[in-house]
């Protein structure tokens, strides 16, 4: 790859840190999709990126779908997710006042089937909790980030860069940045108080120095980071025995979930979750309604 077209990726990349809520994996995956298409236009001869045209664009997508710049034939979410970061790349370009055209607006999107999200029931997660020995600091830390996970719903981004100074114990509410950086306040439960109050005096006041500002701490004094939350989760689920890996979003899908199942509204849970769309959050209606006619198939009389 050229020095110029490198340095335009890293720039981008860097843009990206700045505005996707500092999501690795989101930088990592939409570099690695542009890099491909910046090799690629190295290999036709094209180091301007002005000169990208919907022939250029066309022969690049079908090489892409058919498996030849990646290790196998890609699917049609990886696809879309491609493109997707093209997208955003020439947007990102076009904002620099680098290229006076996109031409990746007018590429047709693919169908792509929407997943149900993995959910924990209410009794999986009182048995996750009860697996830790409260008088042991470290199962003591690692209970209160499950617990605030699952409490606030929280992306594991957000758990991670909480902040002793976010935490309202008079009002029981914390203060979140979420994606795109905007601010929201989440009220939680008071029992969630005391496991705080429990976790700072028995663990966070025994190794983080006093310029530490975030909440959860490794046993170092630094801000604990998403892999070992992830990694904490692994582990804890194999420990409790269940069948499906555990992921951080777990507990953001079973946070919105089990308040759908208990009556809250949608609209509710969108300004809880800091969605943008309720679109986003109306995928948890469709998961709820499924369980509804799981339980109606399962016991009720008529259905046997």
């Amino acid at each position: 790859m050229t020095s110029s077209l490198y340095e335009e990726l890293e720039r981008f990349r860097h843009h990206l840190s700045l505005t996707r809520s500092g999501s690795a994996h989101t930088v990592d995956a939409y570099g690695r999709d542009v890099e491909r298409f910046l090799n690629f236009l190295e290999e036709k001869g094209i180091s301007d990126l002005n000169a990208v045209g919907k022939e250029t664009v066309l022969d690049y997508t079908a090489a892409l779908r058919s498996g030849q710049l990646s290790a196998g034939k890609l699917s049609n979410a990886s696809f879309a997710r491609n493109l997707s970061s093209l997208r955003t790349f020439y947007r990102y370009l076009g904002e620099m006042h680098k290229v006076d055209h996109n031409p990746f607006l007018q590429m047709k999107g693919v169908h792509v089937e929407k997943h149900l999200p993995d959910v924990l029931t209410f009794s999986q997660i009182e048995e996750l909790l009860n697996l830790f020995d409260l008088e042991d600091p470290v199962q003591l830390r690692d209970r209160t980030i499950i617990e605030t996970l699952y409490a606030c719903g929280l992306r594991i981004s957000e758990c991670c860069s909480l902040k002793l100074s976010d935490i309202d114990p008079a009002s029981c509410s914390l203060r979140v940045i979420g994606k795109g950086n905007k601010e929201r306040i989440l009220p939680y439960y008071p029992a969630l108080n005391d496991l705080f109050e429990r976790y700072i005096a028995n663990y966070r006041r025994v190794y983080a120095g006093s310029e530490e500002e975030h909440l959860f701490v490794t046993s170092r004094g630094k801000g604990i980071a998403p892999r070992t939350v992830q990694k904490l989760l692994q582990e804890s689920g194999e420990k409790a025995g269940f069948k499906v890996p555990l992921h951080p979003h777990m507990f953001r899908h079973s946070f919105a979930t089990h308040l759908l199942d208990n009556g809250a509204d949608l609209k509710t849970v969108q300004e809880l979750l800091g969605h943008a769309r309720l679109s986003t959050t109306q995928l948890y209606t469709h998961l709820t309604y499924d369980r509804l006619a799981r339980a109606i198939l399962e016991a009720h009389p008529h259905s046997r």
